[in-house]
């Protein structure tokens, strides 16, 4: 097989090619402004310069400097790293290194604000922060063992190593903040799966149900957005636990709708006290004379959970609202204003 060059017979073509490519990609735009710069100096003074683009004479010679050094190539004007050439390192006592490879060795499990309590008690003066870095420094070094976790590939059958899971910061709601709790009910009925959704606002304790087939979050988005439009006055923020179906679709609908999403800590409900209460009223009073429409047509039981959710809100005495329906409670704070209509009437 022969090879053809197409460039054979252009003399200069590649050399030229290599300086064009140079310069488009080696030559950094400051080096550009800084022989600009350069050659403004040269035509026009220091002074001049100097008021013009704010740079100082020593700064113009070092440029110069490195120009002329650089054999006139622009490229010697690009901005050169800034890091300092001699970077102070760490100093450690060697008792004290000595000693945490001994107690590391000994006892593995020991972490840095252990050990710092056993050697304060040898009469180390440092922190907790400075034993942490140190231990970071001898694991790197391997003076010391480092822990890691492994399993067996299902696949392959080879050992590998765990590595910890990064997880997203979950914030946490205020004792004082009204939200909207949500929770998920899950109930088999004859090998058959079925999913209620709940939630109650904290505040109304207005509630609102569906019924749905599968556990996804695309399920609870649908759910969320449903309640945002029944619930009158719905809270902007919103409270659930970690479990999955408030993930991914859930959570982007959440953050598209400018809601605030607390979560709970994991098996912890009873931080979501009101929406469980619910769930236990709705087992009660209809899902256990439900089951049969739950099972077999999900439309006939939401339509039936309608019905029940309109009783609920409207009617249902609530102890926790002296015995008024959450609706009732809502219509009784509302104030009732006096109308002016016929004041400015003069007619008998």
């Amino acid at each position: 097989m022969r090879i053809r060059n197409n460039l054979k017979g252009t003399q200069g073509f590649v050399t030229a090619y290599e300086r064009l490519l140079r310069f488009k990609y080696m030559i950094s735009e400051q080096a550009k402004e800084r022989v600009k710069i350069l050659a403004f100096w040269e035509k026009h003074g220091t002074e001049a310069t100097t008021e013009a683009f704010k740079v100082s004479k020593r700064t113009l010679q070092r440029w110069k400097a490195a120009l002329k050094e650089g054999e006139g190539k622009l490229e010697s004007l690009n901005p050169q790293s800034t890091a300092p050439k001699v970077v102070r390192s760490r100093h450690i006592d060697h008792w004290v290194k000595d000693r945490i490879i001994t107690l590391r060795t000994k006892h593995p499990r020991l972490g840095k604000e252990k050990l710092h309590a056993l050697l304060k008690q040898e009469g180390y003066k440092g922190s907790v922060s400075t034993i942490g870095r140190i231990l970071k420094d001898l694991k790197e070094r391997g003076a010391i063992s480092h822990t890691v976790k492994v399993s067996i590939s299902g696949k392959t059958g080879r050992m590998i190593e765990r590595k910890p899971k990064k997880t997203r910061a979950k914030i946490r709601r205020p004792q004082s903040v009204r939200v909207l709790e949500l929770d998920t009910i899950v109930r088999f009925i004859d090998g058959t799966k079925r999913y209620i959704l709940t939630a109650v606002d904290t505040q109304t304790r207005t509630a609102f149900a569906g019924v749905y087939t599968n556990h996804g979050s695309k399920s609870a988005s649908d759910f969320l957005q449903k309640c945002l439009v029944v619930l009158p006055n719905c809270p902007t923020s919103i409270q659930t636990d970690n479990g999955s179906e408030f993930a991914k679709y859930f959570a982007d609908t959440a953050k598209r709708l400018n809601l605030t999403h607390y979560h709970t800590y994991p098996h912890c409900p009873k931080m979501n006290a009101h929406v469980e209460r619910f769930n236990r009223t709705v087992h009660e009073e209809w899902i256990v004379y439900n089951r049969g429409i739950l099972r077999d047509d999900v439309s006939k039981a939401n339509k039936s959970l309608i019905e029940y959710l309109l009783w609920y809100n409207c009617h249902r005495p609530h102890h926790a609202l002296g015995l008024l329906s959450p609706f009732g409670c809502m219509m009784e704070r509302l104030k009732d204003e006096e109308c002016h209509m016929w004041w400015t009437s003069t007619m008998d």
